[in-house]
Parts: C-alpha cells; sequence; structure tokens
C-alpha cells in the first residue's frame, strides 16, 4: 500500500542515474527489470550490462539509498543475468541522451540466436555516425574507452574524438 506521502517505488527507481554514465538513468539504460512494491517493503530486480559490471554495487547502493530516503523500511535490490542485458534496452530517450552528450548511441542488435555464440577477435566493421556533425566517416582507435562497454572513436570529417557505446 503506497500512503500519500510515499512516492511509488517504482518512480523513485525510474530517477536513479547510472554511476558510469550520469545522463542516463538505470531506466533508461534498460537495467531495471522489476520494481514489487508491499507496504514499506519493496524488491527491486536489476540486469547488469556485463555480468563483470564494476558498477553493480554502485546501482544496488544508489537504489536502496533513494528508496529508503523516499520512506520505504525494507529494500531488497536483486541482480539476474537472464536473459543477458542488450543493448537494445536502451530506452529511445536514453539513445537520445547519449547523443546529446557527445556519446554515439549503440545501433540496434535485434533477436538473439540460441546456442554459440560466434566469437570474433577482429573489431566491428559497423558504420558509426559522429554524434557531433553526423558524418559516417569514422574510425575506432580503441576497442575500450572510459567503460568497458565504450570504445573510443574519432570522425574524420570534423576530427573529434567521441565515444561509441558498444552493441550487445
Amino acid at each position: 500500500m503506497v500512503t500519500a506521502t510515499r512516492p511509488a517505488a517504482r518512480a523513485v527507481v525510474a530517477e536513479v542515474v547510472d554511476p558510469e554514465m550520469p545522463m542516463l538513468t538505470l531506466d533508461d539504460l534498460g537495467v531495471v527489470r522489476a520494481v514489487e512494491e508491499d507496504g514499506d517493503a519493496v524488491s527491486v530486480t536489476i540486469t547488469p550490462t556485463y555480468s563483470g559490471c564494476p558498477a553493480i554495487e554502485a546501482m544496488r547502493d544508489d537504489i536502496r539509498a533513494r528508496l529508503t530516503e523516499a520512506g520505504y523500511a525494507r529494500v531488497d535490490v536483486r541482480t539476474v543475468l537472464s536473459p543477458a542485458w542488450s543493448t537494445d534496452w536502451i530506452s529511445a530517450d536514453g539513445r537520445r541522451k547519449l547523443a546529446e552528450h557527445g556519446i554515439a548511441p549503440p545501433a540496434r542488435v535485434g533477436p538473439r540466436s540460441t546456442g554459440p555464440i560466434p566469437l570474433t577477435l577482429t573489431p566491428p566493421s559497423a558504420t558509426v555516425a559522429c554524434p557531433r556533425c553526423g558524418s559516417p566517416a569514422t574510425e575506432e582507435f580503441s576497442r575500450f574507452g572510459p567503460t568497458a562497454c565504450t570504445a573510443l572513436r574519432r570522425c574524420t570529417a570534423c576530427k573529434e574524438p567521441f565515444e561509441h557505446v558498444k552493441e550487445i
């Protein structure tokens, strides 16, 4: 039961920002799987962007802190790894926010096939448009950026470097 003085748990969780990309909420990023409220108890289920995500503890702590501040006495944050998170779960608003902050959003991956996932050791050949000028003439110069889920690229048209969220 939600009281008139306490916001709905789902609304509180929807505003928690990602610790690595603070222009996005965890909702924008698509890691919030479920929020179940029962009186003053809340259970939140999240899926990290990848199983070794170093920000998962910070995500859990931030969710707990925000819900506690909102008046919930018991907060449980659970992590599930299946189904695995996909960059397709980033919301349209999240993709827009990334581009507005100079980070190229990932392309859509589409439905996943079942069975073994092929391993390639070469970088993807996808065209990534520059988030600053829109040119498709960009090149990757580092497969890893400030976070494991980003790559560093540069635009050969405007010469600006930028991050790109890698497709998963």
